[in-house]
């Protein structure tokens, strides 16, 4: 049948609850830092659950983020401890997350800002990564300026965009999706869609069905994004795990989008091993391979 590519699931919700220590603004970060070889271990159990590409605990590792934190000259170090801690798991994947906060293309920087703060984040990925994935992306003006700097990295880039919650046609800025098919066309092998519900995925996998690039989606399961949690350095202790969506249901979500053309799959938030191991048996019953 077909050949798919399965990511593995999120990382810094996973990290809290094995800690069991409370969300900080600097999430996943501050556990790795508290918690030395527990990100290992988290890479180590999608590995089990059958993930083939494993995303670096990079997402998050920004000047900006930790400033006035007691992290703030620790950029380099903590890039290279998430790189470490990766490293034996398969192919991996540099992750680079928005700039000033996720879900507020509001607040993301200029252009001429943000695109050598990427290229710096791509510098320090590239000799430890097979490619890099530019994570959360939520406007057309974002995804120029992160992947106009992820090719400082010289390696494969992984366009990855979130959509409206209850519109998957649409990005986080209300703009268009498919707007951001000839930027990716230029510079991306493949073009994804991350961290939004499961119900918004199926009208997303038909706008970048139109497109010429492998297409994909890892969504997430938390509850709709709420206002509380777009302030700014939000947690995500703003923010619950939705019930209705257990490894089968996710599962099952996951095949649907396969069946419109997917062939990058994999979860996000509040999507653990066990959903990862869940969609990787579902996958090899309905006769595809996992590459």
């Amino acid at each position: 049948m077909t050949a798919i590519t399965l990511l593995d699931g999120g990382m810094g919700q996973e990290l809290i609850h094995r800690a069991g220590d409370k969300p900080t603004p600097l999430w996943s970060t501050q556990v790795m830092v508290d918690h030395p070889g527990l990100v290992a271990e988290v890479h180590a159990a999608y590995r089990a659950a059958g993930a083939t590409v494993h995303t670096a605990n990079t997402y998050a590792i920004h000047r900006d983020r930790l400033v006035d934190t007691p992290l703030a000259d620790k950029f380099a170090d903590l890039h290279a401890a998430a790189l470490a801690e990766a490293r034996g798991s398969g192919r991996i994947a540099g992750a680079i997350g928005p700039l000033a906060a996720s879900y507020r293309p509001d607040i993301h920087p200029d252009h001429e800002v943000a695109v050598p703060l990427y290229a710096e984040v791509a510098r320090l990925l590239a000799p430890d990564v097979d490619l890099i994935i530019c994570e959360t992306v939520a406007s057309v003006a974002h995804a120029r300026a992160i992947l106009e700097g992820a090719r400082a990295a010289g390696k494969p880039i992984w366009l990855a965009l979130t959509v409206d919650d209850e519109d998957g046609t649409k990005l986080r800025s209300g703009e268009p999706l498919a707007d951001t098919l000839p930027l990716a066309e230029a510079d991306a092998a493949a073009i994804l869609v991350n961290c939004a519900a499961p119900e918004a995925i199926p009208a997303a996998m038909d706008a970048l069905a139109r497109g010429a690039l492998p297409f994909g989606a890892y969504a997430n399961a938390f509850t709709q994004i709420t206002k509380e949690f777009l302030q700014d350095k939000p947690t995500v202790a703003a923010l619950s795990a939705r019930r209705d969506i257990g490894p089968e249901a996710y599962a099952q979500s996951a095949l649907g989008w396969i069946r419109q053309g997917a062939t990058i799959v994999g979860g996000c938030c509040e999507v653990g091993p066990a959903h990862i191991a869940a969609l990787a048996n579902a996958i090899k019953s309905a006769g595809h391979t996992i590459e």
